[in-house]
């Protein structure tokens, strides 16, 4: 509480004052005991009087408004009623936070929103707001919704949000910097009203967060010359309002788009700051151009039918793909669309084709994972070992294998291991294989990265699911595995027993870890 964090300091106050009258007394042969004086008994309570003899108004007034700025906003609106010494701080408190946890709302007492909100909005005075949060749960704005407006009717999108209106209109004023707009209840849709972003408020924005809003930027929108993030998520808006929105952020440095199902086209125009792209489960986006000539780094994720055109930001050095046929994707296109690729992460739940052997680089790689899962029947994975080719300067590379492919257990295909032609990787260091199973490409796979890995210093096999133990998490038992995952993961180590110790050189450090026999016990 912020009230604590005030007692803690002005104990600490009197503390230093104590050991400075001794060092005085000291000094001036003086070593008497000095009288305690008695504390003001009817001001000890009062947070405008003193504190056991000492006066919070003493207190330089940075540090009072640092005390009062780090309370919940309940407590320091509480604070202000009582207080002269905190009331002007209050009236102009730079942060602004309205959700569940500042408010100290409970299920019971999320009846009383709209009342506590405009309590706390009238002691403020509206100047000098620098960030402006609303934060719902689903149940609580939900709340309001059928509060106060039952004989209303439900489809019309605006007349449940009056009171956000209301206190929007009260708290984004010139100067602003932050708004946050976070709306996840079920059949939310709130209308932002963009004029409240015009002229003098646009300029200052340098976050804008808007989530469960139907959003057009096009209707009394400002210049937004110094805003540096933009994150939507579960917005209405559609292509040619978001270039619109774009198009009027000069300084703009990151954009997230999360669920916006209704963007089809995504064109990125001239943004000469933009380095951070998030695209993440936007189902019906189809086109992502970009002309960013700085962009940095890319995610997109839950977006598989995407086609990109990002020639023109060559600058790209961190991708992040999930997608159907990711690691095939990878190979065959990124290479020449990506070139400067230093950091690349891949998830696929369907990998059908093999992923080829070709001539091209990435001649900048460093740092790659690969995640495989559901039910490649026909895939290899030894045909990995295109990218240790292709990546010559390739430092870690992290595989997590749960794929269940085809080409059965190493137990029951007794034929030789295939080997790859021998080129060696000089610079690769540290692999981890999570979800190590018997089965013979992977195997393959492990054997070959030993055999051409130069400089390998460490290899973790990990026959679980990589998630954190008992021990780590320091909870009762592991992460759940399923029998069949138990009895693959005993084949596993048996596996590594057999067919991969012996070629493990005497400078790599091998690390294996197997389910945990506390909480994963199984009869074999």
């Amino acid at each position: 509480m912020g009230l604590l964090k005030l007692n803690q300091l002005m104990s600490m106050k009197r503390r230093r004052r104590r050991n400075r009258r001794r060092q005085i007394q000291t000094r001036n042969g003086s070593i008497a005991s000095c009288a305690k004086s008695k504390g003001r008994h009817d001001d000890e309570h009062s947070l405008d009087g003193q504190i056991k003899g000492y006066s919070i108004s003493d207190l330089p007034e940075d540090i009072l408004c640092r005390i009062h700025s780090l309370m919940p906003i309940q407590d320091a609106a509480r604070a202000a009623c009582v207080s002269q010494t905190f009331l002007h701080s209050w009236r102009c408190r730079p942060n602004l936070d309205f959700s569940r946890e500042t408010l100290g709302l409970t299920k019971e007492t999320q009846r009383d929103i709209t009342s506590i909100v405009d309590h706390i909005l009238q002691n403020h005075s509206g100047v000098g707001v620098k960030a402006v949060k609303f934060l719902d749960d689903s149940w609580l704005w939900n709340s309001i919704k059928n509060q106060d407006f039952r004989h209303l009717d439900v489809e019309n999108q605006d007349f449940s949000h009056l009171d956000l209106d209301r206190w929007l209109r009260n708290t984004i004023k010139p100067g602003i910097e932050e708004l946050n707009i976070s709306l996840h209840g079920e059949n939310t849709v709130y209308n932002f009203p963009c004029s409240l972003l015009s002229d003098e408020i646009g300029e200052s924005l340098r976050n804008l967060k808007l989530v469960g809003c139907y959003f057009d930027p096009t209707i009394g929108l400002g210049s937004l010359r110094n805003l540096r993030r933009i994150q939507l998520g579960s917005v209405s808006i559609t292509d040619s309002k978001l270039e619109c929105l774009l198009s009027n952020s000069f300084s703009l440095e990151q954009l997230v788009l999360r669920v916006c199902s209704g963007i089809i086209c995504l064109k990125i125009p001239c943004l000469q700051r933009l380095s951070y792209l998030e695209v993440n489960a936007c189902t019906g986006l189809e086109v992502l151009e970009s002309k960013a000539p700085n962009l940095s780094s890319v995610i997109i994720q839950e977006a598989p039918h995407v086609q990109l055109s990002l020639l023109e930001s060559p600058r790209i050095t961190k991708y992040y793909r999930s997608c159907p046929g990711a690691a095939f994707y990878a190979r065959t296109e990124l290479p020449s669309s990506m070139p400067n690729l230093e950091t690349l992460s891949l998830v696929s739940n369907t990998e059908t084709v093999n992923t080829p052997v070709m001539p091209s680089k990435f001649l900048h790689l460093k740092w790659l994972s690969i995640s495989l899962s559901g039910r490649g029947q026909t895939y290899d994975l030894f045909s990995l070992s295109s990218f240790f080719d292709a990546s010559p300067f390739l430092e870690t590379f992290k595989l997590n294998a749960s794929l269940h492919v085809k080409r059965g257990s190493i137990f029951e295909d007794r034929s030789d291991l295939r080997k790859m032609p021998e080129k060696h990787s000089y610079k690769l260091k540290c692999v981890r294989i999570t979800n190590f199973s018997s089965a013979k490409s992977l195997i393959e796979l492990t054997c070959h990265i030993l055999e051409s890995a130069m400089s390998l210093e460490r290899l973790t096999l990990d026959t679980t699911h990589g998630a954190p133990r008992c021990s780590v998490m320091k909870t009762v038992r592991c992460w759940p595995m399923k029998k069949d995952a138990l009895m693959e993961a005993h084949r596993a180590l048996s596996a590594i027993q057999t067919y991969v110790k012996s070629k493990v050189p005497s400078t790599v450090e091998l690390n294996v870890f197997e389910p945990c026999s506390q909480c994963h016990a199984v009869a074999l």
